[in-house]
C-alpha cells in the first residue's frame, strides 16, 4: 500500500483533493501502528524530515553505533562502603553526560519484563480498543496518541504512545485502561516501583550536588538544611507520568525518527527499553547510540533538575531512530515536583561566581509554551534562561 501522490490524483478537482487530504490527515492521527498493520509500503510524506535532520544527515561525522561508554551507577554500591565514589561518579554522568545507566536498581526482572509485555500487547490491541484512550486534552490523566506533539507538529515522527498520569494512583486508576485484563495490575506494580526508586536516585543525586538533610547541625547551616527537606518533600508528592512507546517497524527509517532531539521537561526520566537499540543522545556534538543493558535502567537529567542544579547537571538531547525489521517497545517514567510546584535554582547553588541562570518555571508556563510552539530541541529551557551580562 503507498499513499505517494500518483498523476491522477493531481487531475483532482479541488474538492477531491481537499476530500483526499482530509482521509490522509485522518490517516496520520490514528498513529503509525495502524498504518503499519494496514500494510504501509512507503513513508507518507507527512513522516519526511528535510534531508538535514534525517538521522544520517551528518554521515561523514557518524559515531559507531556503541553507548561510548554511559556511565553505569550500581545502586547496590550507594548503599554500601563505597558510596561516596558512586556518588562522584553519579556527579559526574550527570555534569558531562547528562545520561547513565542504572543496575542493581532493586525492580525484578518479572516486574519489568511484565510491564514491556503489557505495553506490547496494549498495542497489538484493535485500534478501534486503543482509540478509546485518543484525547486532544495535553492534561489528560490518560492520553493515546501519536508524533511528538501532533497538534504542532509539522512534520510527524514514527511513534503512537500511551501517556498515563500515576499520582495520585487512587484518582487516576479508574481511568487507566481496562484492557488488556491485567493492564492495571502491572502497570500499578510498575508505576509504585518505579517511583521508589526515583526517590532513592534523587537522594543521591541531592547528596552528589552537596544538598543533604542528614548532616551534621554543626557543620552546616540550619537554612540549608531545611532547603533540602522542602525540596525533598516537595519530590514526594510530585509528578509522575509514565509514557508507553510504541516504534513500529518503518519501511524507510533513513527518512524520519521515532521522536525528534529533544530534552525531558521534568527532573528525572527512568526509561525501560526491550532489547532493540533506538535511542540515542548527544554527545559532544556527535550522536550516539545507547546500547541497552539487560534489566537496567536509562536514567537521564529533566529540565528540572538543570534548573534546580543552576546548570550544573545537563538536561542533554535526545532522539529515537526506528529500523525496518524489529518492533520497539520502551516505557519512560517521568518524574518532577508537583503541578502546582513552583521550580527554581538552588539558593545553596548560586554564589558571585555562579550567579543564578534561570528563572522560576511550573508546569503551566510548559503547557503554554507547548501550545503556542513545538517542545523539539531546548527550546523550553533556553526561555527559561536568564541573559547574563558581561
Amino acid at each position: 500500500m503507498c499513499w505517494s501522490m500518483s498523476p491522477s490524483l493531481m487531475a483532482m478537482s479541488t474538492e477531491q483533493q481537499n476530500t483526499y487530504n482530509q482521509s490522509l490527515e485522518t490517516m496520520y492521527q490514528k498513529g503509525v501502528k495502524n498504518m503499519y498493520d494496514n500494510g504501509i509500503e512507503h513513508v507518507p510524506v507527512k513522516y519526511i524530515l528535510p534531508a538535514a535532520e534525517r538521522p544520517n544527515a551528518n554521515a561523514n561525522n557518524a559515531v559507531p553505533e556503541v553507548n561510548l561508554e554511559l556511565p553505569v551507577i550500581d545502586l547496590a554500591e550507594l548503599k554500601g562502603p563505597n558510596r561516596s565514589r558512586v556518588l562522584e561518579s553519579l556527579a559526574y554522568a550527570c555534569q558531562n553526560f547528562g545520561f547513565f545507566q542504572l543496575v542493581n536498581h532493586g525492580i525484578s526482572e518479572e516486574v519489568t519484563t511484565n510491564m514491556v509485555d503489557v505495553g506490547k500487547r496494549f498495542f497489538e490491541m484493535p485500534f478501534a480498543e486503543r482509540e478509546k484512550y485518543m484525547s486532544a486534552d495535553m492534561s489528560s490523566p490518560v492520553r493515546y496518541g501519536t508524533s511528538f506533539n501532533q497538534t504542532n507538529d509539522g512534520v510527524f515522527c514514527w511513534r503512537d504512545f500511551l501517556k498515563l498520569v500515576c499520582h495520585p494512583l487512587p484518582d487516576v486508576l479508574p481511568l487507566w485502561p481496562t484492557s488488556p485484563l491485567d493492564f492495571r495490575q502491572l502497570g500499578v506494580t510498575y508505576a509504585k516501583e518505579t517511583r521508589s526508586l526515583f526517590m532513592m536516585v534523587v537522594e543521591a543525586i541531592l547528596e552528589s550536588l552537596g544538598l543533604k538533610t542528614d548532616t551534621d547541625k554543626k557543620t552546616e547551616k540550619y537554612e540549608d538544611v531545611d532547603e533540602v527537606v522542602r525540596i525533598k518533600k516537595e519530590i514526594e508528592n510530585g509528578s509522575q507520568l509514565m509514557v508507553v512507546n510504541c516504534y513500529p517497524a518503518c519501511p524507510q527509517p533513513d527518512l524520519t525518527l521515532g521522536m525528534p532531539p529533544h530534552s525531558d521537561y521534568g527532573f528525572l526520566t527512568l526509561l525501560l527499553q526491550d532489547d532493540v537499540k533506538g535511542l540515542q543522545i548527544q554527545h559532544r556534538d556527535k550522536w550516539v547510540t545507547v546500547q541497552p543493558i539487560p534489566g537496567s535502567f536509562v536514567v537521564n537529567v529533566g529540565d528540572h533538575l538543570e534548573i534546580f542544579s543552576n546548570g550544573r547537571y545537563k538536561s542533554v538531547l535526545h532522539r529515537v531512530l526506528v529500523n525496518s525489521t524489529k518492533h520497539r517497545i520502551s516505557v519512560a517514567s517521568l518524574h518532577s515536583l508537583p503541578f502546582t510546584s513552583t521550580v527554581r535554582p538552588s539558593p545553596k547553588l548560586i554564589t558571585h561566581t555562579n550567579p543564578r541562570l534561570y528563572k522560576d518555571t511550573n508546569f503551566a508556563d510548559f503547557v503554554a509554551y507547548l501550545k503556542t510552539c513545538d517542545s523539539k530541541k531546548k527550546n523550553f529551557l533556553e526561555s527559561r534562561k536568564i541573559e547574563q551580562h558581561q
